[in-house]
């Protein structure tokens, strides 16, 4: 089976400092793109965090201090990546939730203009915790038959992740082999921002998905409590999310 693509589509996987969307960087990235016709390509890159990489972070995917000192930093890479990525649908194993919004952390702070919200976003974790609920071994396991001997390598765990998405296909028949389908599927919500602070309402409306004004719209909170927007944007809040609610405010301003 070939997966049915409109669009070429990159599979990837991010090791990192830690679990801080807002505060940690990237130490590897492992792409596989594949190209309409079925075509593969695929890259792996190390980078300087420009951050001490804690030991328990280093434990698990192997990469420590010592290995990425000469390397690139993200800053030096990243406009190689956004050519790389350019025109693609994106695809991961918890992208949605960790390794999208990250990556889309990382483009901003080296001022690389790559407009991620524009990509359809297929999560191959979702789909299998919609259907089976375990983790990334497990469903190579499961789906392919294979042991994933090389776990939290980039290189390894994105190719894991691609044939895991077509042994879905393959095995579920209300799966449907399209990526607008899929990544409809592999959503859980409509995100404004890609960590989930501000969501769109059944109106289409931001609203604010935490705290004092959870449930409330964006817009009106900003007019009714300006100080919000300060408290945001001097807060501990991932820079996408911070660039959301300052469109938002903007475009409240603009229709004065």
């Amino acid at each position: 089976m070939n997966l049915n693509l409109k669009n070429p589509i990159v599979f990837f996987d991010l090791e990192t400092t830690g679990l801080n969307v807002a505060q940690d960087r990237i130490v590897e990235i492992g792409i596989l793109k594949v190209h309409v016709d079925g075509k593969e390509e695929s890259k792996t890159f190390k980078v300087n965090p420009e951050m001490p990489i804690p030991k328990e972070s280093s434990d698990i995917h192997g990469i420590t201090d010592e290995d990425v000192k000469d390397c690139p930093t993200f800053k030096e890479v990243g406009k190689t990546l956004a050519k790389f990525m350019e025109g693609c649908d994106i695809a991961g194993f918890n992208s949605n939730k960790f390794d999208v919004p990250l990556l889309a952390e990382e483009f901003i702070r080296a001022e690389v203009d790559f407009d991620m919200k524009k990509r359809k976003f297929i999560d191959v974790q979702t789909i299998f915790h919609k259907m089976e609920k375990r983790t990334l071994s497990a469903a190579y396991k499961l789906y392919c038959d294979k042991d994933l001997t090389d776990a939290h390598s980039a290189e390894a765990d994105t190719k894991a992740t691609y044939e895991v998405l077509m042994a879905q296909l393959d095995r579920y028949e209300d799966l449907k082999n399209s990526v607008d389908f899929l990544s409809e599927f592999s959503s859980f919500n409509k995100n404004a921002d890609f960590i989930g602070r501000i969501v769109f309402d059944d109106d289409g409306d931001e609203c604010f998905n935490f705290g004092k004004y959870k449930g409330k719209k964006v817009a009106k909170v900003l007019d009714d409590d300006p100080g919000y927007y300060g408290w945001m944007m001097n807060g501990d809040f991932p820079l996408f999310t911070k660039k959301v609610l300052t469109n938002i405010k903007l475009r409240n301003f603009n229709m004065k």
